[in-house]
């Protein structure tokens, strides 16, 4: 599909295959319920849940092009992901072997990384 800018000349939309593409920031936290919320900030009233964090970050990735196909096909804005350059995304962190032993055994119990848990786990206290 074709846009025109200001000088009526015409230039190409990028593909929907460009959007789906797209690495968006995720939030994710635990549900107080159960299980798990997620949604991508940058695309709004895209949010999902599940029972594990791999269901979870499942059903948000069905969401997220669910999302963007939508958008495509009404010719609306489809945001950009939003970028945090000034943070680098890294901690490292000491902790006793006891802990980390605990949180070992619960990620793998949820089918997760280690990571990916430990992240769900600060997200739920900020």
């Amino acid at each position: 599909m074709k846009t025109l800018n200001q000088k009526n000349q015409q230039i190409e939309k990028p593909s929907l295959e460009y959007y789906l593409n797209l690495q968006y920031p995720v939030t994710l936290y635990p549900d107080p319920e159960e299980g798990y919320v997620a949604k991508i900030k940058d695309l709004p009233g895209c949010l999902t849940q599940g029972e594990t964090l791999e269901e979870t970050m499942a059903n948000l990735n069905e969401a997220r092009e669910l999302w963007i196909e939508t958008a495509y096909e009404a010719d609306d804005n489809i945001p950009l992901p939003s970028s945090n350059d000034s943070y680098s995304g890294k901690l490292l962190v000491r902790m006793p072997k006891s802990l980390y032993r605990r949180l070992a055994e619960t990620s793998e119990r949820e089918g997760v990384s280690l990571n990916q848990y430990i992240v769900s786990l600060l997200s739920a206290v900020t």
